[in-house]
């Protein structure tokens, strides 16, 4: 596993209306990365953000930008992410005909490359491209809105892909419904980033919220 855990907070749930700011103080209560979630309208029904605010969230922390590209095709616009700022750039591997093709093509943009799978999406996806990965991303809710509940058939998944794993430096992140409550059943099972939206911006003391994810 790649290091202990870290925490992601993820920007959707925050209040878009002063966005920078929002990033400022997760980045301030401790969080580790920054979790960007990018939709469509056509791979997942909702539609969020593009590369252009993610160039202008690059200006407020030096955190990692842990960018999640719900789109599909996910191909002709990585350039565009990477150019902004991204420093992880996660795709679906139901978003791409040619996963390995994608994912090398964001390694040779000089950035680190994962892969997301939805719920219902066998972790054997991963079998041969798990040496060109930096991070696999399990959702834990179908993919579109926040606020959704927690899917524990997930967590088995999560516990599988971290023996698939092994020794390489892999992040393992879950995202979907994660809160204090849940966190440890996901680090159990070998999750080391967790995504969290409305638990974390939904209260006044964002420090004090990724603080309970951590524990």
């Amino acid at each position: 596993m790649a290091g202990s855990v870290k925490i992601a907070p993820s920007i959707l749930s925050a209040d878009f209306a002063k966005l920078g700011e929002e990033v400022r103080a997760v980045d301030q209560g401790g969080a580790e990365y920054i979790h960007v979630d990018v939709m469509d309208g056509h791979f997942v029904p909702n539609i969020t953000i593009g590369p252009g605010v993610v160039g202008s969230l690059r200006k407020h922390t030096e955190k990692v930008l842990d960018v999640h590209l719900m789109i599909e095709p996910c191909d002709p616009f990585v350039g565009q992410f990477a150019e902004a700022g991204s420093d992880i750039i996660t795709i679906h591997a139901e978003a791409t005909k040619h996963l390995d093709r994608s994912l090398q093509a964001i390694r040779d943009l000089g950035k680190k490359a994962g892969v997301s799978l939805n719920p219902h999406t066998p972790e054997t996806v991963l079998e041969y491209v798990m040496d060109k990965l930096d991070l696999i991303l399990v959702m834990s809710v179908n993919p579109g809105f926040g606020g959704q509940s927690f899917l524990e058939s997930q967590v088995e998944k999560i516990r599988r892909i971290k023996k698939m794993i092994g020794d390489r430096n892999i992040d393992l992140e879950v995202d979907g419904g994660i809160k204090a409550e849940n966190a440890g059943l996901c680090t159990e099972a070998g999750a080391n980033v967790l995504v969290a939206g409305s638990s974390v911006f939904k209260g006044a003391d964002y420090k004090q919220a990724i603080d309970a994810l951590r524990k």
